[in-house]
């Protein structure tokens, strides 16, 4: 940790910045990897197969008959095994099924942070770390931290009481780790300039951006409460919602904002119509991105994903949230996140001098 900090006072002649792009592209691929695999977790019922979280021996799956029946014995405890599977009848073959996405799920996390720290490690050993970019490897490290303790809150929630985890706490897990992604993407691109450049010259977010992100931001966060409540799953129809404009049962008994954040049908229909305002957003938006120098990639990658993922929404609704349409929803919504920052990124570059 000393050596990240003070990275300051590295000589820039021992600066690898385009090989630490390549390594944070890499830990940014890992993280959409998981996030994908997030969704069909989700989409599974799976996320509550594993009652404990052990960082270290929890990377060993249970290898004996003895060790199965164990791990299924507390996931029996569950209020999800109690009241759902249980009396579906599930055995230990079907828990083998669920547990193995979860498993992946947190696999996947603990690659990451090795995949992401002990090359770190060299690169502060052997001061490859450009000046300037210490903290924003130690920031990047710590957010991985918060993530794997923020999904192990996440499944508590569902543990005692609830036959689910809280959509809340799942859409804190979701956001933070495309926060993670975006952040990790900015960051290689800026290591890659100053590797072709010689110069840190870093972008700036512009209100543009901003603005486009915080709209795509609501949208996420309505996607994930969506997958959360289930709410994709109230209304097989499109552009209607059981045949009407506006569904029927939303409950408006607790208020409106109890129903906004909280009803299954409320939420399904606004996040199907806010959905329009993002498109509208990212058109604007990627139509000024292809008007700066590199921008005409990145514009296309926009237009390109949210296309996708606007047919896959469409297509996951009306089959009845088909589990391989819904996790390439899941994907796409990533995907175009990605771009998104790409274009905000050639957006805010400093002006060459």
């Amino acid at each position: 940790m000393t050596a990240l900090a003070a990275d300051v006072t590295q000589p820039r002649s021992t600066s690898k910045p385009m090989a630490l792009s390549n390594l944070l592209f890499l830990v940014a691929g890992l993280v959409f990897l998981m996030v994908v695999v997030g969704g069909i977790t989700r989409l599974t019922e799976s996320g509550l197969s594993i009652t404990e979280w052990k960082p270290v021996s929890g990377a060993v799956p249970p290898l004996t008959h003895a060790d199965w029946v164990k791990a299924f014995e507390l996931y029996q405890a569950t209020p999800e095994y109690r009241e759902i599977n249980g009396p579906a009848g599930m055995d230990l073959a079907a828990f083998k099924q669920i547990y193995f996405w979860e498993f992946l799920h947190r696999l996947i996390g603990r690659l990451i942070g090795l995949v992401f720290a002990l090359p770190l490690l060299w690169f502060a050993f052997r001061r490859a770390i450009p000046p300037g970019y210490g903290w924003k490897m130690i920031g990047l490290l710590a957010l991985g931290g918060a993530q794997g303790a923020l999904g192990w809150y996440m499944v508590m929630s569902g543990l005692s009481q609830r036959t689910d985890v809280s959509h809340f706490r799942l859409s804190a897990h979701l956001l933070l780790a495309l926060t993670i992604m975006a952040a990790l993407i900015w960051v290689a691109l800026d290591l890659r300039r100053l590797a072709r450049s010689g110069s840190d010259r870093p972008s700036r977010l512009t209100g543009a951006a901003a603005l486009t992100l915080l709209a795509l931001f609501v949208q996420l966060l309505l996607g994930a409460w969506v997958a959360g409540l289930n709410a994709g799953q109230v209304a097989p129809d499109w552009p209607t919602m059981q045949g009407r404009l506006f569904p029927e049962g939303v409950d408006w008994s607790r208020g409106a904002f109890w129903a906004l954040s909280n009803d299954p049908f409320l939420i399904h229909f606004v996040h199907r119509w806010w959905a329009w305002g993002v498109v509208a957003a990212l058109v604007v938006f990627a139509r000024k991105v292809k008007r700066v120098p590199g921008g005409r990639v990145p514009s296309i990658a926009i237009h390109s994903t949210f296309g996708t993922q606007i047919l896959l929404g469409i297509a996951t609704v009306m089959t009845g949230v088909s589990i391989g349409l819904a996790a390439l929803h899941q994907a796409v919504g990533a995907a175009l996140l990605a771009a998104t920052i790409w274009g905000a990124h050639v957006q805010g570059a400093p002006a060459t001098r």
